[in-house]
């Protein structure tokens, strides 16, 4: 089973993540099929940059995100969007929404003191 999950990238009590589509049985830092993007928890807002077409693709073949994965799906709507285009809603509308979404995301890029 293909799984979309998160790779831990990063100095030490600094981590970022890398979103990766991988096998499930591969280990966390281990052998990946594809990076689809990158989740960075340590700005206020969160950064989180995605290939959702390449997202779309692998969902779209049987991959499945893992739950922290999902949760950020959730939180940024990507999987209402995936809805929307697997009942057959035309991708590039949906596409052009969601660059819509990421521009007017306002993310401070310097990380916060936790």
């Amino acid at each position: 089973m293909v799984r979309i999950r998160l790779r831990r990238v990063g100095l030490k009590r600094q981590p970022s993540y890398r979103l990766v589509v991988a096998d499930k049985e591969s280990p966390r830092d281990g052998k990946y099929l594809e990076i689809v993007g990158f989740y960075n928890p340590r700005t206020e807002p969160f950064t989180f940059d995605v290939k959702e077409d390449r997202i779309f693709d692998w969902m779209s073949k049987g991959a499945q995100p893992t739950e922290s994965v999902a949760q950020l799906f959730k939180s940024v709507g990507l999987d209402t969007r995936f809805a929307r285009v697997k009942s057959g809603e035309a991708i590039e509308a949906v596409l052009a929404e969601s660059k819509a979404y990421y521009d007017n995301r306002i993310v401070d890029l310097r990380t916060r003191r936790d």
